[in-house]
């Protein structure tokens, strides 16, 4: 198949943790067996795993655990492999035990902060609202993304990529055989800050893409609809490194170079962002970053993101433009410092506008990292409606 990556063309491996263990915890997949995988959610390695809640892995979560590689596509279509975790409660109430695909929020660039592996090592901060989720009863699927943990740049922002992975993890769980999870059972979708715009693009690009899955909701938080606006926030903020992820995330994915862009200053902060840190990493060691002092010629990113081809890229990350099938719970803080609350109100008036049942709850909790908790504690009791069947309360 020549739309396979490169990396088929020898051992695609994902390390379990650093240190001793990535000896031998690895995921590999050999040449050929990507392209022998026929349809997109295909699982083409697995392994048991492991699900601690602190670094010092005192608590570990009491469920079945899998680390995966499957088959999915890139924003071209190209066919790709990433990975993911499957996790399964030991005991659960339902019969079609639900499947929740967990669109993992901001974690960094560099491959040692994909969810996979922070989740074996402790250290993933969404951790929480992951066991609250099993604690339901609810299998979880969590995806790294593309290029986040397996080779390449993660494709950080790209709508198109984060949304197939979301969806192709769906069906990749349903097909584990180590895992008894009914292959067409009930599926919800999860996600808050770049997982919210993950679970916004999955839901919009399900009736084309995953049509057969039976997806009962969207639980939508916070979520980077409008890239230009979202940039304009970030840029010279706290969370001022997350316009550099996206800077090197859509390069990646539309195939530019960043260097000429870059001055050398520009160059080593993006290196070092993109190779090295983790999301609570770079917010200490680069606070209030201002992409003025990062470009060749001065001017600030947002300028050029104006200017072609970044104002078509940007555009083409636009939510809001094609109507998501299920019911969705919006849930965006007023006092957001990352992601503007207009920004999801806008969304979801597009969605209502396009026939799509929303029902929004805005907040007033403080800053961008502290409302994350909030798409948890409303969107529980939601879920377990949409999987009753309930009638889904509406916004619009």
């Amino acid at each position: 198949m020549a739309a396979c990556t490169a990396a088929a063309s020898a051992i695609l491996a994902f390390p379990l943790s650093s240190g001793a263990a990535a000896a031998t915890g690895r995921l590999d997949i050999r040449q050929g067996q990507l392209e022998r995988a026929t349809g997109n959610g295909d699982v083409l390695s697995a392994e048991p795993g492991v699900f601690f809640l602190d670094p010092l892995k005192a608590v570990k979560v009491d469920a079945s655990v899998h680390r995966i590689m499957y088959r999915t596509t890139d924003r071209t279509g190209k066919t790709i492999a990433v990975t993911g975790t499957v996790l399964n409660p030991r005991r659960s109430q339902y019969g079609q035990r639900p499947i929740i695909a967990f669109a993992p929020g901001t974690q960094g660039l560099a491959d040692k902060c994909a969810p996979s592996r922070q989740l074996a090592e402790g250290t993933e901060y969404e951790a929480q609202p992951v066991k609250k989720l099993l604690d339901e009863g609810y299998a979880v699927v969590v995806t790294d993304y593309q290029g986040l943990g397996t080779p390449g740049v993660h494709t950080y922002m790209d709508r198109e990529a984060q949304g197939r992975a979301v969806l192709d993890s769906v069906r990749a769980a349903q097909r584990l055989d180590a895992v008894d999870l009914p292959d067409a059972g009930p599926v919800g979708l999860y996600g808050y800050s770049q997982g919210g715009g993950a679970t916004a693009s999955a839901a919009e690009l399900a009736p084309s893409y995953a049509p057969e899955l039976k997806i009962k909701g969207a639980v939508v938080g916070a979520p980077p609809a409008d890239m230009g606006k979202v940039a304009s926030s970030l840029d010279g903020s706290a969370s001022g490194v997350f316009l550099n992820y996206a800077f090197s995330g859509l390069a990646a994915s539309y195939g530019i170079d960043t260097g000429p862009y870059l001055s050398a200053h520009g160059k080593r902060v993006t290196s070092d962002v993109r190779d090295n840190l983790c999301t609570v990493q770079a917010l200490a060691k680069y606070p209030f970053l201002n992409s003025r002092f990062l470009t060749a010629d001065g001017r600030p990113l947002t300028e050029r993101l104006k200017q072609a081809p970044w104002d078509k890229i940007l555009a083409d990350q636009q939510l809001g433009q094609r109507k998501p099938a299920v019911p969705v719970l919006f849930s965006h803080s007023e006092l957001d410092d990352v992601i503007p609350q207009q920004v999801g109100k806008k969304l979801a008036a597009d969605w209502c506008r396009l026939g799509t049942t929303v029902k929004f709850v805005g907040n007033r909790i403080p800053g961008h990292i502290a409302a994350s908790a909030a798409p948890s504690t409303e969107g529980l009791p939601w879920l377990a409606d949409r999987f009753a069947d309930r009638t889904p309360p509406s916004t619009c």
